[in-house]
């Protein structure tokens, strides 16, 4: 892709802070650091989001994520906890639309960084609840 910022720094048309890299993975240092140590994950090969990975891009990358967050752990002592964020599609702020994974290290809770998660619980009967997940049941893949 010839606009793609995450392409262009897997050519080396634009530089970057490598952590790791072999033939299919490039890992390096987030630009904006949030937290000191954040770190992306990219495969080298362009693809838009996780909705397009196939069953071999998937074995190939996701095993590298684990050995990445303990290699982030290990680098500082300081390091509480780590969130491992993958966002898909504008709407879930994507803004780099080739497949990454953001290693936020936490330091504290008072870092600056946040997530929050609403508590719709009161909103849903068991019902509901189990008709939504036979739906999603009902679209795996084998």
């Amino acid at each position: 892709m010839n606009d793609c910022i995450f392409c262009k720094i897997i050519d080396g048309t634009i530089p970057s802070v490598s952590v790791y890299e072999d033939d299919d993975i490039k890992v390096f240092l987030d630009i904006s650091q949030t937290t000191p140590g954040h770190t992306l994950l990219i495969p080298k090969k362009h693809i838009a989001n996780i909705f397009e990975y196939d069953e071999s891009l998937a074995q190939t990358i996701l095993p590298k994520i684990p050995v990445i967050a303990r290699a982030i752990k290990k680098s500082n002592p300081q390091i509480l906890g780590l969130n491992i964020v993958n966002n898909n599609g504008a709407i879930a702020y994507q803004s780099v639309f080739h497949s990454h994974f953001h290693f936020i290290p936490r330091f504290a809770d008072t870092d600056s960084f946040a997530m929050t998660f609403k508590d719709n619980s009161e909103k849903y009967s068991s019902d509901e609840l189990q008709e939504i997940a036979d739906r999603i049941h009902e679209n795996l893949e084998d």
